[in-house]
């Protein structure tokens, strides 16, 4: 991950000055297939794991220094450790690793209030997160007495906040933004803001949080930031670029012009897939006395899954408690009609008397990896142990992964779907076509009428949706559409809706302000 700002050289074009940030939201899920791993310490495990990747990273990063004549004039060290501080002699570790392997120029930590005191490392500049002026001269005095005279900067000052599914749409008022920002600037200190556009978590990538309970980010990143997640400017925009503008001694150039907003006619899905039609197309599942977690399944070259679903199935015999570790949610059936769902605070569920074999399927969800909290280390996904039925453990699974990547959705030829019954049962797979005319446009798509899932755009990704907001909108970049019909694929998990509907505008749900 990378933040950057623009700055002239004297002498010299506007040059691009880039901070690498070597952080934790880079972890990759192999990493968990080690049962004892501790992450973003220096346990050997995962140590080794860190001095391959700089290894590696580091020879394409050192050349573009400063000092070497290029772009990079400082690197930090590591991203609000302070908040996680599971290991006082991590941070020293890591930045030994960098100058071992040719960092010359300035060394940065970055942390908030709640870590900035844990944070400092012994000749490393500290940089400070924050987003009110209260918290600038509370973490300001502190830096003071820590590193004495240094130059001050605000590694992040957060414009916004990001959205949690079940919660509100989160917002900053544009003035108190101004306010904060023009306090910064005249204590002196430099500033990154944070985000200036927020964008979109595609895909899987949405993330979380983790400390108490666990909350999964929403797909939009709009995060009410200076720039919209579409790119559109915003009261905050006008006054900043005014701000900054009457500081600059330069009359600053006119703004570019926004790309163009659409709304295609409304999208019927026309096929249908069932989920339990669709598993006789993919690989055969693997079988495991026990159940596997999603990171240590054996597929893709060793490598674990790393995001979308796994499907756990097995034959129970009688009725009676289930019980078990799902993470991070698990929809249960017996047979095909779902009876419920487990996840972190339903742990139980009732299984309903049944005659004969049966059989027991959960389909569990890796609603998004944990990128700040303490409990990074528990991320693996799937079912986590034993299940249990009436506190006896469960025997031969079959188990499929369900990764929804495009090399997924090639299996299923359009000789594999069926029209869409009357009464569509979910989980299943619903297929489309968006009409767009010849200058395809930026748009939303609002899925009204269906309860949870994913969506997928010409064979891309295009995030999560669920009914309990608070976003309604799925931002679909115009790049991403072509003139003509268009392929839309859309994951249903538990009630299908019956049209897509495009809009200009987006609905991030109802506006909370940020205390």
């Amino acid at each position: 991950m990378a933040k950057w700002s623009l700055r002239r050289r004297p002498g010299r074009a506007l040059g691009l000055l880039l901070l690498v940030i070597l952080s934790f939201l880079v972890l990759r899920s192999w990493l968990l297939q080690d049962p004892g791993m501790k992450l973003r310490t220096t346990y050997k495990g995962f140590t080794e794991a860190v001095d391959l990747y700089f290894d590696h990273l580091m020879s394409r990063v050192v050349p573009l220094q400063y000092k070497h004549g290029g772009p990079i004039i400082a690197v930090q060290v590591e991203n609000e450790y302070g908040s996680y501080n599971k290991d006082p002699a991590y941070m020293p570790y890591v930045k030994k690793a960098l100058e071992d392997r040719g960092i010359i120029e300035l060394l940065l930590t970055s942390d908030n209030k709640d870590g900035l005191q844990k944070g400092v490392v012994q000749g490393v500049l500290a940089t400070i997160n924050l987003q009110s002026q209260q918290e600038l001269k509370l973490l300001s005095n502190f830096l003071l007495s820590v590193q004495g005279v240094q130059p001050k900067m605000v590694m992040e000052y957060w414009t916004g906040w990001f959205d949690s599914w079940g919660g509100p749409h989160n917002i900053l008022d544009s003035s108190e933004v101004l306010e904060t920002v023009s306090a910064i600037i005249k204590a002196g200190s430099s500033i990154n803001l944070y985000m200036f556009h927020g964008g979109t978590n595609f895909g899987f990538i949405n993330g979380a949080m983790h400390f108490h309970e666990y909350n999964a980010d929403v797909t939009s990143y709009d995060y009410d930031a200076v720039l919209t997640e579409a790119g559109d400017y915003t009261a905050k925009y006008t006054k900043l670029r005014d701000f900054f503008g009457s500081i600059s001694g330069t009359p600053l150039p006119p703004p570019p012009d926004l790309l163009p907003k659409m709304s295609y006619e409304p999208m019927m899905p026309s096929f249908y897939l069932s989920l339990w039609d669709a598993l006789i197309y993919l690989d055969d599942p693997i079988k495991s006395e026990k159940p596997i977690n999603m990171e240590n399944l054996p597929v893709n070259n060793g490598n674990g899954q790393a995001f979308g679903y796994i499907l756990y199935e097995t034959t129970i015999f009688s009725s009676g408690i289930l019980s078990g570790l799902v993470r991070d949610r698990g929809q249960v059936f017996v047979n095909t009609v779902s009876i419920g769902f487990l996840d972190y605070k339903t742990t139980k569920i009732t299984i309903p008397l049944t005659q004969g074999y049966t059989t027991l399927r959960i389909l569990v969800e890796n609603c998004g990896r944990v990128n700040y909290g303490n409990n990074i280390d528990d991320q693996r996904k799937g079912l986590i142990g034993n299940l249990y039925l009436d506190n006896s453990p469960l025997k031969n699974f079959r188990i499929y992964s369900l990764d929804m990547t495009k090399q997924f959705f090639q299996r299923f030829n359009i000789d594999k779907w069926s029209i869409i019954p009357q009464t569509p049962a979910a989980p299943a797979f619903f297929l489309g076509g968006l009409s767009v005319g010849l200058y395809p446009s930026d748009t939303f798509l609002k899925l009204e009428g269906w309860a949870k899932g994913v969506v997928f755009v010409n064979g891309q990704n295009l995030g999560r949706y669920w009914n309990i907001g608070p976003q309604e909108t799925l931002y679909l970049p115009g790049v991403w559409l072509e003139k003509g019909l268009n392929q839309v694929i859309i994951f249903e998990e538990i009630l299908a809706g019956s049209t897509v509907q495009s809009t200009d505008s987006p609905y991030l749900g109802r506006n909370h302000y940020v205390n």
